[in-house]
């Protein structure tokens, strides 16, 4: 019958521990950092004051990328009877990262000023490589430039490290001379292309500084005294009038202008062409189906009336 509790591994903490160190060592050959944090995690549960696991989850961590979680772990107080060493060139390495340099910088004449540094040249020159990297990003050229000299001096040419402390001196040179010449190259190669150019540069101290835009209309705040002035007044420039809006192809003074009803309902405009019926009843004012003969002149074909002559206007269309 199931008693309902756990499985516990009959092996002694101290042979698990064995164990989860050979597949930590496993995973972190192959580079899978999510398992190996796990891993770390398992040991550090059996022993929490386990200093390998705690360096392999460091190192985890900055392999990962994940600066913060591992600023967190250094700053974590290890367990009173945990025998470890301050993690300063990596504190310093994660600040750096985090692009705390002024902190980073301080922990480094931290490093140096040990005298146990001087003894592991590995480290010496592991400070020396991030010294380099803070004054290039720092602008201190000079200095990194220096730093990465002795660098490349005492490495192997075979080496990894080799190409890449020569491709870091290469980018602080570069710097170094466009700061020492180049700048004064690239203004010669100005002057010479272009001479009205030339004029300015040679007059430019002499340039009185830029005037202030000021609007084109400036209003005072003091009301007027007269009654008719009220509001506003207007004191430097006269505000511009906006030109006509012409509609598009339209060419002043050689097409005819727009009609000036062209926004408003077609059978609200004034000028509404009419057709029909309805334009004759419109033009004479009466009502459908009365019709008008214009009267005829006196003296003209011999007599007077309402009949109907040749030319007479009225005549009513079959």
């Amino acid at each position: 019958m199931a008693t309902g509790k756990k499985n516990v591994d009959p092996l002694p903490p101290a042979d698990r521990i064995k164990r989860l160190y050979a597949s930590l060592v496993a995973q972190v050959d192959g580079g899978h950092w999510k398992g190996a944090e796990r891993t770390c995690d398992k040991i550090l549960r059996i022993d929490q004051t386990d200093v390998d696991a705690r360096q392999t989850k460091l190192f985890i961590y900055l392999q990962k990328e994940e600066y913060r979680k591992a600023l967190e772990l250094i700053d974590e107080e290890p367990p009173s009877n945990a025998e470890s060493k301050p993690n300063l060139f990596e504190k310093a390495y994660t600040l750096y990262r985090l692009k705390r340099e002024a902190d980073a910088e301080a922990i480094l004449v931290e490093i140096k000023s040990h005298e146990e540094i001087e003894a592991d040249e590995e480290q010496e020159r592991g400070v020396m490589h991030l010294e380099a990297q803070l004054n290039y990003r720092q602008g201190k050229y000079q200095a990194a430039y220096d730093l990465y000299q002795q660098l490349l001096d005492t490495t192997d040419p075979s080496s990894e490290e080799h190409h890449d402390v020569q491709t870091n001196l290469q980018a602080a040179q570069t710097y170094l001379d466009f700061l020492n010449s180049g700048y004064l190259q690239a203004i010669d190669r100005t002057l010479a292309s272009n001479s009205s150019t030339a004029t300015g540069f040679k007059d430019i101290e002499n340039f009185p500084p830029p005037a202030i835009p000021s609007s084109t209309v400036t209003f005072s705040a003091i009301p007027s005294t007269s009654a008719s002035a009220k509001g506003l007044v207007v004191h430097e420039e006269k505000m511009k009038v906006r030109a006509k809006r012409l509609p598009k192809g339209v060419i002043p003074g050689v097409m005819p202008p727009p009609d000036p009803e062209r926004w408003i309902k077609k059978s609200q405009r004034t000028n509404r062409p009419m057709h029909g019926k309805k334009a004759k009843s419109r033009a004479s004012g009466a009502t459908q189906g009365f019709t008008t003969e214009a009267p005829v002149p006196s003296g003209i074909n011999g007599g007077t009336g309402s009949g109907s002559t040749s030319g007479g206007k009225g005549r009513k269309k079959k």
